[in-house]
């Protein structure tokens, strides 16, 4: 059993605030409690109300930039979930799977999706080791490069 951990002062820590809430762009809600685990729904790189950057890995938009948003979608992630529980009910992350947007013939999307998974390690340690997946899509809407979404347990 992990011992609990202020992830919000490692956020502070990492000079990261949570933003506010991304709203849903169609017919879902942000995140959903089922027993002891959070889902969060798929979160894009989305920032004061904006998408921060647009196109498809390995065309318009570099592996670097695409794994920057990943990062992005995951903070994203965590105000959902902050805002169900509060970040603080979170005992680990139990799963991440990222969508990237891929240009024909880009196959790097484990190193894009690495911009998540770093950032949930660096923000919960050990607690914030998952399974995961990362798959290439053609498409993504409002063409964002990434998405991400996270399951973790809370207490």
């Amino acid at each position: 059993m992990t011992s609990v951990t202020d992830w919000e002062s490692n956020l502070a820590k990492l000079g990261v605030t949570l933003p506010p809430v991304v709203a849903p762009v169609a017919a879902y809600i942000p995140a959903i409690r089922t027993g002891s685990l959070v889902y969060t729904s798929g979160q894009l790189p989305m920032a004061d109300g904006q998408l921060t950057v647009a196109g498809k890995v390995g065309a318009e938009v570099s592996t670097e930039q695409a794994k920057d948003a990943a990062q992005l979608c995951a903070l994203n992630a965590l105000a959902a979930v902050h805002d169900l529980v509060g970040l603080d009910a979170v005992v680990r992350v139990v799963k991440v799977v990222g969508f990237v947007a891929s240009a024909p013939g880009y196959n790097d999307q484990p190193i894009v999706i690495n911009g998540a998974s770093e950032f949930l390690g660096e923000v919960f340690g050990d607690a914030g080791v998952h399974a995961r997946s990362a798959v290439g899509v053609s498409e993504l809407p409002k063409n964002t490069p990434v998405e991400v979404e996270i399951i973790v347990e809370v207490r």
